[in-house]
């Protein structure tokens, strides 16, 4: 059996190389190998691939970016995940493929699920909606996982910058009024190959198809996650002592967050019997603290 990864290079796609070596050969590529820009290309790719799994890591997520550079977005975030799932729909293959939680507009007061409506504040989230839907529109047996605030030791993501800007400055100000659900990269990849593992030893895999919230339990702001992140990393290597607490009105960007970005991971975890840990306990290992 061979295992199409898709993305290799990015947060996920970096950890899903080492989670999925267990269960097959794993055939892990990235631009300029697989261009999602050229879709006869890609149809090409993935049929000479043959995998009995696509598992679809790449994504355009520059989310202010994307509304100035929304046809690249739509491409990469919509199109080619759907000629992706077309092509592993002609092979029998199942398609893996991950959503985000921008694709609501963050005005419910409670955590979201899998049914509620989605309403996208923007390029980003819509492009990514579009592409769940192309998903689920090919027929393809599929699991989409939706996912939150995703972060990582490599890569570009919001833990790394605030470490880097703590070494250069004594005070911060980070937005406190957007929360959400700060997940590590590679507790996506494990819970990811948990699951692809029962779906593969089952005889049906249409009967798991749908979305699922992949989530840390718990939640928090981007300050909150921020001065957790500093109050982590040793003292000799920070100048910053202060994260001051502002409002997204005071931090005005190109693109529109929602303010609730939690997910509710019920259906994952009655489905699946899979769960993960707290936000703060998946950082402290991450810095590997105690």
């Amino acid at each position: 059996m061979k295992i199409l990864l898709i993305g290799k290079n990015g947060q996920v796609g970096w950890e899903l190389r080492r989670t999925l070596a267990p269960l097959a050969e794993v055939m892990a590529v990235d631009y300029p190998e697989i261009n999602f820009t050229d879709v006869p290309a890609l149809r090409q790719f993935v049929a000479a691939t043959n995998p009995a799994v696509v598992v679809n890591a790449a994504a355009y997520t520059a989310v202010d970016k994307a509304e100035t550079e929304t046809e690249l977005c739509r491409q990469v975030n919509a199109v080619a995940p759907g000629v992706l799932a077309e092509e592993a729909k002609k092979l029998g293959a199942l398609m893996v493929h991950y959503s985000t939680d921008y694709i609501f507009d963050g005005t419910k007061t409670s955590p979201y699920v899998e049914t509620d409506a989605p309403n996208p504040l923007g390029a980003y989230g819509r492009t990514k909606l579009e592409g769940d839907r192309a998903v689920k529109a090919s027929g393809a047996n599929h699991l989409i996982f939706r996912l939150c605030w995703v972060y990582g030791a490599r890569g570009q993501n919001f833990m790394l910058m605030m470490q880097r800007l703590a070494r250069e400055r004594e005070k911060l100000r980070v937005v406190g009024d957007q929360f959400g659900c700060p997940t590590w990269s590679r507790m996506i990849a494990e819970t990811t190959t948990l699951a692809l593992k029962q779906v593969l030893a089952g005889a049906d895999a249409s009967k798991y198809n749908g979305e699922y919230h992949l989530a840390a339990s718990g939640q928090a702001n981007w300050h909150e996650f921020a001065s957790r992140i500093i109050e982590l990393m040793p003292e000799a290597e920070r100048k910053c002592r202060a994260v001051e607490k502002i409002t997204t009105a005071e931090y005005p960007t190109p693109a529109k967050r929602p303010a609730n970005s939690v997910l509710d991971c019920g259906k994952l975890q009655k489905t699946f019997g899979l769960r993960l840990p707290d936000w703060d306990a998946s950082l402290r290992q991450v810095l590997d603290k105690p």
